[in-house]
């Protein structure tokens, strides 16, 4: 499924809107490389692809701008592991 992802680079964000609640990743840039912090999804949108749209945005993000994908959350941790084309 496809969602509508926005990013806010001001808080270091990137959300999706769904059924009146908000999923987010949270990041930080340090040394060239964009390390996902948090992925929060609200147990009422659960089970849909949030998380790992969510990811897979952010680090599509990164490498477009010439960043590294790092993962200090668990679910981006597994995330890369399940998507080794990601790290470099």
């Amino acid at each position: 499924m496809e969602y509508e992802i926005t990013h806010y680079p001001e808080k270091k964000r990137f959300e999706i809107k769904l059924e009146g609640v908000t999923a987010f990743v949270q990041y930080r840039l340090r040394d060239g490389k964009l390390d996902i912090i948090h992925t929060i999804v609200p147990p009422l949108i659960e089970g849909r692809g949030v998380a790992a749209a969510l990811v897979k945005y952010a680090y599509d993000y990164a490498l477009a701008n010439g960043m590294k994908p790092q993962a200090t959350c668990s679910y981006a941790v597994t995330w890369l592991h399940r998507h080794p084309d990601y790290v470099q």
